[in-house]
């Protein structure tokens, strides 16, 4: 039985410890109130304790990765599972830029496909893809996955990534297209034009095609668009409706990767000069922008 620590008591971070308690001792280090992990044996720990561990499972949001990161001591040779989505806004990095920084890319593999945590913590079924750059590690990470979850290994790890990022900002366009009663024509064409907006913007990072029509890419951002259980969603839902950001964020309690992740997206995309209208356009959006002035500009 491996010895697993979780870095991170959101949503996923706890689905994430439930889901690996049931092949192994785990302990989650945790800000939040993580009662509800006592029936599956998950203890709350400090940090001291929880390096110790064998495996790293690290669910920080993006934005606050590299503050973490400079806060602790990673062992020289642990074993990490990334499991945080986004490109960090203060440097334009993606995740795997962060993480390159206080440990040898060997170390790490990043955790991408569609998940919902209310549905792994009722242990429903799902797939999903470990992209690392040392393909044994990969293994070593879906062989403490429960049964529940089927598990594949890619070696595009910055395909995975954008993959990852770039869901949750279409996922927002979504629930403004959903929220603006569009129609289906509409949701359909944003979708379509999202997965290639995406392949695009990872093919100038060297990213592979076939990562953005499968688990990582197109999975996600199928299952990430059409849910209110989908925090990106939900915050389209909200822009719809005309409510502030502030009082979308609030509502929701939880981080929404996809605002910061449409920043990002944008001003890489302004500097290399990728085109990326719907990123552009939600980011916008977020900042005030009015939506049908956004959609003119779409459909121009």
């Amino acid at each position: 039985m491996a010895r697993v620590s979780v870095f991170g008591g959101g949503s996923w971070g706890r689905a994430l410890a439930f889901s690996l308690s049931q092949k192994n001792e785990v302990c989650i280090v945790s800000r939040r109130d993580v009662r509800d992990m006592v029936a599956a044996n998950i203890r709350q720990v400090e940090l001291a304790e929880a390096l110790m561990s064998e495996y790293f499972v690290i669910a920080i949001a993006t934005n606050a990765l590299r503050d973490w990161l400079e806060g602790i001591a990673l062992p020289k040779e642990c074993k990490i599972l990334a499991a945080s989505k986004g490109i960090e806004t203060a440097h334009n990095a993606f995740v795997s830029d962060i993480y390159e920084q206080y440990t040898s890319q060997n170390n790490v593999a990043y955790l991408c496909g569609p998940s919902f945590a209310s549905e792994v913590l009722q242990s429903l079924p799902c797939a999903l893809v470990i992209h690392a750059h040392n393909l044994l590690l990969a293994k070593e990470f879906g062989a403490l996955m429960p049964s529940f979850i089927k598990t594949y290994e890619s070696l595009d790890v910055i395909g995975g990534e954008i993959a990852g990022a770039y869901k949750n900002v279409i996922a927002i366009a979504a629930g403004i297209c959903d929220g603006l009663n569009l129609g289906a024509n509409a949701k359909a064409s944003l979708l379509a034009r999202g997965l290639v907006e995406m392949n695009r913007f990872g093919e100038y990072f060297g990213a592979k095609m076939e990562t953005f029509l499968g688990l990582s890419g197109a999975g996600d951002l199928f299952l990430t668009s059409n849910s209110t259980m989908s925090r990106n969603y939900r915050v389209g839902l909200g822009l719809a409706k005309g409510k502030t950001m502030q009082e979308i964020l609030c509502e929701l309690g939880e981080v929404a990767e996809g605002v910061k992740t449409s920043e990002a997206i944008t001003k890489i995309g302004q500097e290399k000069g990728i085109y990326v209208p719907i990123a552009h356009e939600v980011y916008a959006i977020t900042e005030g922008k009015n939506i049908k002035e956004s959609l003119d500009t779409l459909m121009k």
